[in-house]
Order: C-alpha cells, then structure tokens, then sequence
C-alpha cells in the first residue's frame, strides 16, 4: 500500500462550480480579495467579509463533489491517502476522503476573534452578534492572507513521510502552501495535474497537462506502474 499525498487547490473544486479568484484578475466573487480576505479589510468593513462568507457558506450547499473528488476516494480504498488541501470547502470529505487536512481553514467552522483555539462547525449565516462562551465575536475560521497557516508543520510533516506526491489544480503562487512538495524525500515521485500549470516545474515534476478529473484518470493509469 502506497502513501500518497495530495496537495489540492481551487482547480480541484472548478468543475463542481466554485471559482477561484487566481483565474479572475485577483477578484473572488466580484471583490477585491483583499478586501474579504485580509485581518484589514474585515477591520474596514467587517459586515462585508460576513455576508461574503455567509454567501460562500451557502453556495456549498448548491454545489457536489466532482468526479476528481470522486476518483480519490476511490483512490483511498487501496492506498493510504492524505489530502492537505487549500480549499476551505468540504467537497473532499462528502466525496468521501476521510484524511483531509485544511490549510486554510474551513467555510462550515467559525472561531473566536480572541481565541483562535476556539473553533466551531458552523452552517448558517454568521455575523458580529454571534459570540463565543466569554462573549467576543465570531469570525470564519478561514486563513486570511497575512496570517499564519497553523496548520504549516503538521503538513510538512505528512510530506515528508510520502511515497508519492500528487498536485492537483494550485496555481503555486500562494505561499507556504505553494512549496509543501519541496519538502518530500529525494526521490519521491511528484505528479502536478493542472491545465495550465505554473511555468516554473521542477524537472523531477512529471506534468499532467490536463483539469482535475481528467487528469486523474491518467495519475491512476501512472499509478499502476509505480
């Protein structure tokens, strides 16, 4: 039994209907991302992050897993299978996966402003009257840029420890993220399924060049022969 580590991103979460704002000129939804997803623009204009969130939140609900999400649960069932994913939706665990980490935090969890260990699931609309048990705000409990990734270590670690590396649909231009796969052991076999894959691979990365459900296809096809 191999394990295998899937580092995925919004490409992953495309086909079922969900954008990403890499592919927009820096707009997520109609906004300037860092007005909804910065500790500043929810300082500036907080009412505006909770209605962006609450949307997000609800759009989940209108959205399935795709056949990508589909193929690595399938994947689980004859191989250890990590997933540290960068998107804040829960498409990978409805479809199946049941070892996924989040790097960016959750849409379904909001956590205190004061407490960052204070974390709640959470499926309905949010906003500055919701508070925790000591009376201070909720938030998202999503990883704005600027702050810290608190899950960074445990991710390096599961890394570390692959046979295989599987990238799926990230840009590789949002850091810490974008450089996980540097930390596998020399020699570990990386596969990279984007359809427009960042110019800047490694040699030693084998490039798939094609979208999430496609291009898994051919990883499982490559898988036989590893």
């Amino acid at each position: 039994m191999k394990n295998i580590v899937v580092l995925s991103g919004a490409g992953m979460s495309a086909e079922s209907g969900i954008s990403t704002f890499r592919d927009a000129d820096g707009l997520w939804e109609g906004h300037d991302v860092m007005s909804v997803a910065s500790p500043q623009g929810f300082a500036k204009n907080p009412d505006l992050v909770y209605d962006f969130y609450n949307q997000r939140r609800k759009q989940l609900f209108e959205v399935k897993p795709n056949n990508g999400h589909l193929l690595l649960a399938e994947l689980q069932k004859k191989n250890s299978v990590t997933i540290v994913t960068q998107n804040v939706d829960d498409l990978h665990e409805r479809a199946g996966s049941n070892n996924v980490l989040h790097l960016h935090g959750e849409l379904r969890k909001a956590r205190s402003i004061k407490n960052e260990n204070y974390i709640i699931d959470w499926n309905n609309d949010l906003n500055d009257t919701d508070k925790d048990p000591k009376g201070f705000p909720l938030r998202p409990h999503i990883v704005w840029f600027g702050e810290a990734v608190p899950m960074l270590d445990k991710a390096i670690d599961i890394v570390t420890k692959a046979d295989i590396i599987l990238i799926i649909g990230t840009s590789l231009q949002v850091y810490p993220a974008a450089s996980l796969f540097q930390f596998a052991k020399k020699n570990t076999p990386i596969f990279y399924i984007d359809p427009r894959p960042a110019s800047s691979i490694p040699s030693n990365v084998s490039v798939i060049k094609k979208g999430a459900s496609e291009g898994l296809v051919d990883f499982m096809d490559a898988l036989k022969n590893l």
